[in-house]
């Protein structure tokens, strides 16, 4: 779809010219994009209708992970509070290699670092919430 798009687009400039140079795109286009589209809506379909969710499995792999899918939000939380990117990174990447080698808990291993900067106060070690789907599960 996205592919019949940019085709789309490159023909705006020429409208005016209405020659053969782009109306076969546009022949082409319009009735390939519907056919693919109800292909992709029906195999959407066929795959979400019988679809099973487990919410405490999702909880469950989410933790096996000891909360490093929070780093990014913590990277940007540090950079709010003072400190610039490099030291940033350098906190997250150190703490995250931790918990991914050794085992053990991303905010736990947060708790016991001392930033040189603005962030002195374990207040600002709070967990950073995840938006959305998976906003109710917390870790």
């Amino acid at each position: 779809m996205r592919s019949y798009g940019i085709a789309a687009l490159e023909n705006v400039p020429l409208w005016h010219e209405r020659d053969i140079s782009h109306s076969s795109v546009e022949r082409v286009i319009a009735p390939d994009a519907t056919i693919l589209i109800d292909y992709m809506l029906a195999r959407f379909t066929f795959i979400v209708k019988d679809l099973l969710v487990y919410p405490e499995n999702m909880k469950a792999n989410l933790e096996k992970m000891g909360g490093l899918i929070f780093s990014e939000a913590v990277l940007l939380l540090l950079t709010r509070k003072g400190l610039s990117r490099e030291e940033s990174y350098a906190v997250v990447q150190r703490n995250a290699m931790n918990v991914w080698e050794k085992g053990g808990d991303f905010r736990t291993c947060l708790s016991r670092t001392k930033p040189s900067n603005a962030i002195s106060h374990r207040k600002n070690w709070k967990r950073p919430s995840i938006s959305g789907p998976l906003s109710n599960i917390s870790m």
